[in-house]
């Protein structure tokens, strides 16, 4: 259960309702999930942080597929099961298979095993990746 209610469009004031139209503008969607609807508690808070994410988000040199990927990679290191589901689904709309969530994950936790080993084994830095140039 969240600690603060999860909003309706009803219950939401007017500076709410309009990031909520926002939202739904941006993603050609009468859908507003939870995430915004309990941000939307604060107003502000909702605002800047629907802003900041829909910058990061926006099609750019990395296209938006990457992007939700990389954002599952994140939240399965991160333990947000919330994130995971939301944004594994807009992955798959964006056209992510099975077989990519798949590797995806399989990425994850070579990741996750190499960098807990490295930190443990505390493994001095190559000279060759410091400074500029360096690969």
């Amino acid at each position: 259960m969240s600690i603060l209610p999860v909003l309706s469009d009803e219950e939401a004031g007017a500076e709410a309702r309009a990031v909520f139209d926002d939202i739904r503008a941006t993603r050609n969607t009468d859908f507003v999930n939870n995430f915004w609807r309990v941000l939307a508690n604060d107003p502000a808070l909702l605002a800047r942080t629907w802003q900041g994410l829909k910058e990061v988000m926006a099609p750019g040199s990395i296209d938006s597929l990457v992007k939700e990927m990389i954002y599952v990679a994140v939240s399965v290191t991160n333990g947000c099961e919330y994130c995971i589901r939301s944004h594994t689904a807009a992955a798959r709309a964006k056209g992510m298979s099975d077989h990519q969530l798949m590797e995806l994950l399989a990425v994850v936790g070579a990741a996750n095993e190499t960098n807990r080993l490295v930190n443990g084994l505390q493994v001095p830095l190559d000279e060759a990746f410091l400074g500029e140039g360096a690969p």
